[in-house]
This record gives structure tokens, sequence and C-alpha cells, in this order.
């Protein structure tokens, strides 16, 4: 049952002391990821059965006070059950930015356990919202070859249409929006550096059109920063961004204590309790 939301209800965390009050809001491309977006992923990682190693990186100098110690990297790196697929908490790893945002999560897959390498991997930055992040990961780890998956870009499409995106009038084929333009969904050339098999992602400059992949982000409003941005190298296969996209347009809102600032007027809220 989804609850009604007022978007005149006022929204003040002071009101309550200690924690902030609880409120299910939407849409969700605009919620954010309610501060918590390691825990929301990794405690649904948790419950698939993925395998979670800590690796801290730092540099102690001779006869150093511990308390001087200085941690210089720290990855969470969550493993599935078949070694095939895994999770990466990247942030506290100097990330690189997309759309001007710090990488929070890398999800990557391999055809092979054996490989070291990635066929791709998909970015996801802060304030993507938790339940979307986990949606496609159950997508992941439910599917039996993460590598391979029989649909096509249509399927990405149809699963924002579904929830009322529009088609992006220039891009039919290859772009969804939201109908209030504050979100969208676009296959088009991948950014610098995002990994994956296909060879012209990892070649700068190359002659001709660069590996093509989705992107998706988050706009409160024409020309503001974006609220978070999601990128997907060229081999995700599209059933999976399908997944991201089915849930990212769900009309269904979200539990939520703490609201973007960007974003906050911009979100129909409703008490939880």
């Amino acid at each position: 049952m989804e609850a009604l939301l007022n978007p005149h209800l006022p929204f003040d965390p002071s009101l309550v002391s200690g924690a902030h009050p609880a409120y299910w809001v939407g849409p969700r491309h605009l919620a954010g990821d309610d501060g918590r977006l390691y825990d929301a992923v990794a405690d649904s990682l948790t419950g698939f059965g993925w395998t979670s190693l800590t690796v801290v990186r730092g540099r102690r100098e001779l006869d150093e006070p511990l308390e001087d110690h200085q941690v210089l990297r720290s990855t969470v790196l969550h493993i599935s059950r078949d070694a095939l697929r895994w999770a990466q908490w990247v942030l506290p790893d100097e990330p690189f930015h997309l759309g001007g945002l710090p990488i929070a999560w890398q999800v990557s897959a391999c055809s092979d356990a054996s490989s070291p390498l990635a066929d791709w991997s998909a970015y996801f930055t802060l304030d993507v919202p938790g339940e979307v992040i986990t949606d496609f990961l159950f997508a992941l780890d439910e599917c039996g070859q993460p590598t391979t998956l029989p649909v096509g870009p249509e399927a990405v499409l149809d699963a924002a249409t579904a929830h009322g995106w529009l088609l992006d009038a220039d891009q039919p084929h290859a772009a969804a929006i939201h109908p209030t333009f504050t979100a969208r969904l676009s296959l088009g050339e991948v950014p610098p550096l995002i990994q994956d098999a296909d060879s012209r992602a990892l070649t700068a400059e190359a002659e001709g059109p660069g590996a093509m992949g989705w992107q998706a982000w988050a706009e409160p409003a024409m020309g503001a920063p974006y609220l978070w941005a999601a990128s997907f190298g060229a081999s995700v296969p599209h059933g999976l961004v399908a997944a991201f996209a089915c849930s990212l347009s769900s009309t269904a809102p979200v539990l939520r204590r703490v609201l973007p600032e960007s974003t906050r007027d911009q979100l129909l809220r409703a008490p939880a309790s």
C-alpha cells in the first residue's frame, strides 16, 4: 500500500530531537540516498550471500605513535558466490568524478572467474537512491551469465516509459526523460576511464565513434549541479540497465529521514508513522 504524498507538508527535522523523523517521499530520482548509501547497498549484498572484504592501506613511520598512523585508502569489496560479479565501495579511495561528483560504488562483472579483468563496470555517485542500486544488483545476482543477456536497448526505454517517463523527441530510440525534465537516461558515448571490455573504451581520442553505453543523471533545475550521476560501460547488458531504469522511474515512494538540500522543495512527502 503506497502512502499518499502531500507537497505542502512542512519538513523540519529540528522539530524532533535526536533522530530525524521519517517520511515517504517521491519522486525517488530526487530523493537522494538518505545519507546511508553504503549501508543500504551493503546490507542488500549481505542478504544476497555475497562475501565482503575490507582492504586498508596505510603509512606508518618507524616509532610513530599509533594515533598518528595515516590510512591512505580503504576499500570495501563485495564478491558474489560465483566470483563473477563484485561491487566496491570506492569513495574513500579518492575516486574519479562523474558529472562533477565523486564515484561511490563501482560494480563489475566478468564471464570467467579466473580472469583478473572485468568485462564491464558500472559507476554510481552519492545520492543515487540506494533502492535503485540494490535493484540493479539484485538483477545482476539473479542472472545466470552477467555478461550476456539477450535483450536490446529498447528494454531500457520500455522500463522507463512504463512508469510515465517520456521518450526524448530528438533521440526517441536512445533516451528517456522524466516529465519534469529533472532526470534523463541516455545511450551515448561513455565518459573517459570507464572500464569495459570494448576496446574503444580504452582508446583516447580515437577516430570514429567511441564505445556506447547508458548514462543517467538527475538535474534538479536546468543548469544546476547534478544531484547524482550513473554510468554503465558499453558491455553492460541492456537487461541489467533496464532493471535500473525500472527502479529509478518507479512511482512508489521511498523512506527518507535526510533529504537533499537541492531537491527538498521538489519532493512530495508524507509522515511514515
